[in-house]
C-alpha cells in the first residue's frame, strides 16, 4: 500500500508539475485505480519515447542516404540540386510531394504503381459503397414518400372522422334536448291527468270511467279476444250439424232410402220428391 502510494504521488507530481495536486480521498480503491493509471501512462510514455527515437533514427538514416546519393551524383555526374533549372526543381518537388502524399517508402516507379493500385482499389471500394448507399437512399426515399402519403391519408381520414363526430355530436345533443322536452311534457301531462282525475273523482265520477281503467279494460278485452279465437275455430266445426234431433233423424232416414234406391236414383233429384220436401223442411 505504501509503495503504491509513493508511486502514485511521484506520478501525480510528474503530471501536474508546478501546479498543486488536486485533493482526493486516500483509500485502497482510489490508490489501486491511480496506480493502474500511472502504469498505463508510463507505459504509453515509454512507447512514445521509443517511437520518437525510431523516427529520429530513420530521419538520420534518410539524411545519411540522401547525403550519400547527393555525393554520388555530384562525384559521378557532376550533378547538384543547385544546378537544376526552375522547371527541374519543380518536377523534383512534385515528385517528392507525390511520394509523401502516396506515403511511399521511396520515389521508385514500383512504389508509385503499388501506391496507385492501392488508391484505385480504395476508390473502387468507395464507389461501390457509394452505390450501395445511393440504392439505400432511394429505398429510404420511397419508404419516406409512402409514409408521407399514408400520413396525409390518415390526416384526411382523421379530419373526416372529426367532422362526422361533430355532426353526430350535434345530432345527439339535439336528440337529448328533444328527449328532455318529451320527458318534461310527459311529466306535465301526467300531472294534468292526475289533477283532472282527482277533480273528476271529487265531482263523483265513477272510477271505472277513468283513463287508466279504460286502458286496463281494453287490455283485458284484447286478451279475451285472443282467447276466443281458438274457441270460434272449434265452434265452426259444429255449425254444419242440425240443431233439431227429430230433423236429424229424418235426414238419416232419407240417407238410408237413397242408399237403397241405388246410385241412379240418388243422382236424379227429380225422381225424389221426398228429398225436395225434406230440403224445404230443413230450410224452414
Amino acid at each position: 500500500m505504501e509503495g503504491k502510494l509513493q508511486r502514485v504521488t511521484l506520478w501525480l507530481k510528474k503530471v501536474f508539475g508546478d501546479q498543486p495536486i488536486p485533493q482526493y480521498e486516500v483509500n485502497a480503491k482510489t490508490i489501486d485505480i491511480l496506480y493502474e493509471l500511472a502504469e498505463h501512462n508510463e507505459a504509453r510514455d515509454r512507447d512514445i519515447s521509443l517511437l520518437i527515437d525510431d523516427m529520429k533514427q530513420k530521419a538520420a538514416e534518410y539524411e545519411a542516404e540522401a547525403n550519400y546519393l547527393q555525393d554520388l551524383l555530384t562525384e559521378s555526374l557532376d550533378f547538384s540540386l543547385t544546378n537544376l533549372s526552375s522547371e527541374g526543381t519543380g518536377y523534383l518537388n512534385e515528385l517528392v510531394n507525390s511520394a509523401m502524399t502516396l506515403e511511399t517508402k521511396d520515389t521508385s516507379l514500383a512504389s508509385f504503381i503499388s501506391a496507385i493500385n492501392d488508391l484505385t482499389w480504395d476508390l473502387y471500394d468507395t464507389e461501390s459503397k457509394n452505390r450501395e448507399m445511393e440504392l439505400e437512399l432511394i429505398s429510404i426515399k420511397k419508404k419516406l414518400t409512402a409514409a408521407l402519403v399514408l400520413e396525409k391519408r390518415l390526416q384526411e381520414d382523421l379530419k373526416k372522422t372529426e367532422e362526422h363526430l361533430e355532426v353526430e355530436k350535434a345530432k345527439a345533443e339535439s336528440r337529448s334536448q328533444n328527449l328532455k322536452f318529451l320527458k318534461d311534457k310527459s311529466e306535465d301531462f301526467k300531472i294534468r291527468i292526475k289533477a283532472a282525475e282527482e277533480q273528476l273523482s271529487a265531482t263523483g265520477l265513477d272510477q271505472s270511467l277513468t283513463h287508466q281503467s279504460l286502458v286496463n279494460l281494453s287490455e283485458k278485452l284484447a286478451e279475451l279476444e285472443q282467447e276466443i279465437v281458438p274457441l270460434k275455430t272449434k265452434l265452426e266445426s259444429y255449425l254444419d250439424l242440425t240443431p233439431n234431433p227429430s230433423l236429424a233423424q229424418v235426414k238419416i232416414e232419407e240417407a238410408k232410402r237413397e242408399l237403397l234406391l241405388g246410385p241412379m236414383t240418388f243422382l236424379n233429384p227429380q225422381r225424389m220428391p221426398w228429398r225436395q220436401s225434406s230440403r224445404r223442411s230443413l230450410t224452414c
